[in-house]
């Protein structure tokens, strides 16, 4: 294809950040602007001007990603060398280094890569070889910690001078041992995929040299997530030749949590003297009232690249804020508004619809308004509510409450959170009960605590005790929430979940999901025609899961999505229906308490930006936590928003009007409407 065919639709700043190969680049791709075409068009572009393919590394950071950009760039040049490019994923990228190079640190090349269930099981023995019991230390904790230490480019050694207190020298002591016996059997993790690439590259310079003459143009997509070991590998490749071209959103840096260093992007025309940026500001997705409500809210944040948004598609609707009266009528009106909408307009269909929620324990009620009024929907990110695994275990410790004979629960939850009874434990249980025994029954007795060592036979008896002390207070109707939560507490499962889980961050939200389960049990008990009984919400629970469980349907597009903000970045919807705007619930709980706004601030900018045409945004005025109604303010992020842009409407005026006319403002801002 010739050049200025290739060229053609594109609008000025997308034709420069094509068409600038040489020297280091930076485009600024803010949402909807044409990311993906821009750097498609820039490999098919440099190709077309004689650069050998073999020369051209692009990474990225999925596999979907890179099949995209792969099957794009071999339509635009067909039999031009497409094949030949190097594109993938840094894991994949590093992988090829790997196989080729590995010899270098003395690993054999047919390495085989560990993967989550090995890494579990060595580190497990790891922490048996230093001389620590199960108890002592958790082995997620550890795992969680090996993972954080590699991607911030620490081995064992660098990990045990960081230390900082007795946990974490434990930790790098494991650490070390993990990887001696990784090493023994020719194995590597996913995170050594980029560790080991990175120590090649540093202690190997003709290693190295080889590869940044290979691969003399660099283009790195999403550069914005990005973490510490990543930004090495890439500024070591470069070191030479200089031509690498980023491509990322400042504005949408969402992914700290998981090692992403925003750094990375806003230091880069300082890293890189000479940088040529470029701003991609033109929207092809949305609206501009959507776009304008989008610049107004990251426009105060803080440090960041200024851009403007803007768009062709013309000024569309107003934004539409909606105040409900609690968390169940929020769910009922989000389902119901769907099911007006396609009413009265049948060219919209379920697919164009998304609902989007800060945390994963949110879509509980909304799956079950969609199930009520018969709405097709789909999760995207996570298993339905009560398949969640944290919720099969606080369960199971409710049914050994009312079946004593109920071994398999027992099971279940022995070890969670790890507390001394372990496999030993559970085999005495098992050898000593039968004969009309339960292994509840024998669980504190002399037969099972005799056999056991010191701790797990207090473990064993404290349990059996907090079993049989909520046995009898449940055996009186009434105040269900406050008696789990006391029972689960008591127990030990709500404080464990940090030891049971891979990091602070998944035990936080497991945390929020079994909150949100005794919400369930409280919505129960308040719903119910008789006296409320454990019992009776099991039995509810069960037939919920059974009856009332959805298929993963085979048509996506005739779903409503239902996803967090996370899982939705990159993706676009016609409708987006953005829920819980609570301070507190969004932002976060824990970054209101920590001071730290600035990533919750972009994570709300991405979730405006993944609407085209319409944007609800609904707020509950009160909202069950952990089993109490409480009061709710309204997101101090709705603030930010210019008055200008939206109209303000309860819940029971928006669903009954057919007009749009009839819409109103009930109060001069959010802030006094919600609080």
């Amino acid at each position: 294809m010739e050049l200025n065919e290739l060229l053609r639709g594109l609008n000025p700043e997308q034709r420069d950040a094509v068409t600038t190969i040489d020297g280091p680049v930076l485009v600024l791709a803010g949402a909807g602007t044409g990311k993906t075409r821009v750097i498609t068009v820039r490999m098919a572009y440099m190709l077309a001007t004689g650069i050998p393919p073999e020369r051209i590394l692009g990474m990225t950071f999925t596999n979907k990603a890179a099949r995209e950009m792969r099957e794009r760039l071999a339509q635009l040049v067909p039999g031009g060398g497409a094949d030949k490019v190097t594109l993938g994923t840094f894991h994949s990228f590093c992988v090829r280094i790997l196989r080729r190079e590995i010899s270098a640190l003395n690993y054999l090349g047919n390495f085989t890569i560990a993967d989550d269930s090995d890494q579990q099981g060595l580190v497990k023995q790891a922490i048996a070889q230093c001389g620590y019991g199960k108890d002592d230390i958790s082995v997620s904790a550890v795992a969680a910690y090996i993972s954080t230490q590699k991607n911030q480019l620490r081995f064992p050694g660098d990990a045990a001078n960081a230390a900082r207190n007795n946990f974490e020298a434990s930790c790098a002591a494991v650490y070390r041992q993990y990887q001696e016996l990784l090493e023994l059997q020719n194995s590597v993790d996913f995170d050594d995929l980029l560790l080991l690439t990175y120590k090649i590259f540093s202690e190997f310079p003709e290693i190295l040299a080889k590869y940044q003459e290979r691969y003399r143009y660099l283009l790195i997509d999403e550069y914005q997530d990005t973490n510490d070991v990543q930004f090495e590998i890439v500024r070591m490749l470069c070191d030479k030749h200089h031509n690498l071209c980023v491509v990322g959103d400042d504005d949408q840096s969402i992914y700290s949590w998981r090692g992403a260093n925003i750094r990375n992007i806003l230091d880069f025309p300082s890293l890189y003297p000479g940088t040529k940026a470029v701003k991609l500001e033109q929207n092809y997705r949305s609206t501009n009232t959507i776009l304008q409500a989008a610049n107004a809210v990251i426009g105060g944040g803080g440090e960041r690249f200024g851009k403007q948004l803007w768009s062709d598609n013309g000024k569309g609707e107003p934004l539409l804020l909606v105040k409900t009266d609690d968390g169940e009528c929020e769910a009922d009106f989000i389902a119901g508004y769907i099911n007006q909408m396609m009413t009265e307009n049948p060219s919209l269909k379920p697919g164009d619809f998304a609902v989007l929620y800060r945390s994963n324990h949110l879509s509980r009620q909304l799956e079950i308004s969609f199930r009520n009024l018969g709405v097709p929907y789909r999760l995207v990110g996570g298993q339905e509510f009560y398949q969640r695994k944290e919720i099969k275990d606080a369960a199971a410790y409710l049914k050994v409450l009312v079946n004593l004979r109920d071994n398999q629960s027992l099971l279940r939850i022995l070890p969670l959170p790890p507390r001394g009874l372990a496999e030993k434990a559970v085999n005495l249980l098992k050898e000593n009960s039968g004969a009309g025994h339960s292994m509840r029954q024998i669980l504190n007795s002399d037969a099972v605590a005799g056999k056991l060592p010191p701790k797990g036979a207090a473990a064993a008896r404290e349990l059996a005790a907090v079993m049989d002390k909520y046995t009898t207070e449940f055996e009186t109707p009434g105040n269900l929430a406050a008696k789990v939560t006391g029972y689960l507490r008591e127990s030990g499962y709500l404080d464990g979940l940090q030891a049971i889980y891979r990091d602070l961050e998944d035990a936080r939200k497991r945390r929020e999901n079994v909150d949100e389960f005794i919400n369930a049990i409280a919505q129960y008990e308040m719903k119910s025609s008789e006296p409320a009984t454990l019992a009776g919400f099991l039995e509810n629970f069960a037939l919920l899961e059974e009856n009332d469980r959805t298929e993963e349907p085979q048509n996506p597009d005739g779903c409503v999505t239902l996803s967090t903000i996370h899982a939705a970045k990159g993706l676009e919807y016609p409708v987006v229906f953005l829920m819980a705007l609570e301070d507190n619930v969004f932002p976060h709980e824990r970054a209101v308490e920590e001071g730290n706004l600035d990533e919750e601030l972009r994570l709300f900018y991405v979730a405006i930006t993944r609407a085209k045409r319409k944007l609800i945004i609904t707020a509950a005025m009160r909202r069950m936590q952990r089993g109490v109604f409480r009061n709710q303010r309204a997101s101090r992020f709705l603030l930010r928003l210019p008055e200008e842009l939206y109209e303000v409407a309860n819940s029971d005026e928006l669903i009954k009007r057919l007009e749009g006319d009839d819409l109103t403002r009930a109060f001069e801002n959010i802030f006094n409407l919600l609080k």
